[in-house]
């Protein structure tokens, strides 16, 4: 396939799938919007943004995810706090008895600039049981760039949550997992990469807490106007690798090529 096609194919796939995404994470209960209300009844609410999701491991458990953007900095960048939330919700449905028991604020935990943009935040509840007594929940974040279709750019991140004891806390700082981006010309020469990354528990432990595997896949094409032969493409070998991550005592230690979004 011409890659300039499946550039195209791909970005109209990545924009149906954000908006099943967004509805998926809206807090249709309108749990979100009456914990904004009642924590921060002077502070604007990105609800597009704002994700809710039972916690299937505890029953009664909610949590939830509150952007609150900041003013537009001077450079034209949105700038959001988040705060996250683990509410426990009453069996008999009286929203009046919703009880905070985990709180945690983030100032200035995301941006968005005018090449960059968030598509959508999802709350993760896989199974990562870090220990007997702490398991772990995702926020996941998805960008999409916006600097035209000869560059595109999608991306998702995610962070990793414990309530522990008394404690809620970030144990594991954002870090990319997949990527969509390449670049071309208007006729044919460019070039297409793609990574997945699939997010597990280990079977090793350090300090207490399991380790984390990430199992990652990238795929590279690459496009070529040659002559009598048309514009060609070829796709790269696959490139697979693994990356352990483990725990110091306080958060999962990442390492710097992990830290950086393209």
């Amino acid at each position: 396939m011409h890659l300039l096609r499946h550039a195209a194919l791909l970005l109209l796939f990545l924009s149906a799938t954000g908006l099943s995404q967004v509805t998926h994470a809206a807090c249709e209960s309108g749990l979100a919007e009456r914990m904004h209300a009642k924590l921060h009844p002077n502070r604007p609410l990105d609800e597009r943004l704002a994700a809710c999701k039972i916690w299937p491991a505890f029953p009664g458990r909610s949590i939830v995810v509150l952007p609150m953007p900041r003013e537009t900095t001077d450079h034209g960048a949105k700038v959001f706090d988040l705060e996250i939330l683990l509410i426990q919700r009453p069996d008999n449905g009286n929203t009046e008895r919703d009880t905070v028991i985990g709180r945690l604020m983030q100032p200035e935990a995301l941006d968005e600039d005018a090449t960059t943009s968030i598509q959508d935040i999802r709350i993760d509840t896989s199974r990562y049981v870090l220990s007997p007594e702490a398991r772990a929940f995702g926020v996941r974040v998805r960008y999409r760039g916006t600097s035209g279709p000869g560059s595109p750019l999608a991306s998702e991140t995610v962070r990793l949550y414990v309530h522990h004891g008394k404690q809620f806390r970030q144990v594991l700082q954002e870090i990319e997992l997949d990527h969509d981006n390449g670049g071309w010309d208007a006729t044919c020469t460019g070039h297409f990469e793609n990574l997945r990354t699939m997010l597990s528990v280990g079977k090793g432990a350090s300090n207490g807490f399991a380790d984390l595997q990430l199992s990652r896949t990238l795929i590279q094409s690459r496009a070529q106007e040659l002559e009598d032969q048309g514009c060609v493409e070829k796709t790269l070998p696959a490139k697979f690798s693994t990356v352990t991550l483990r725990y110091d005592g306080e958060r999962f230690k990442v390492p710097k090529t992990l830290r950086q979004m393209p």
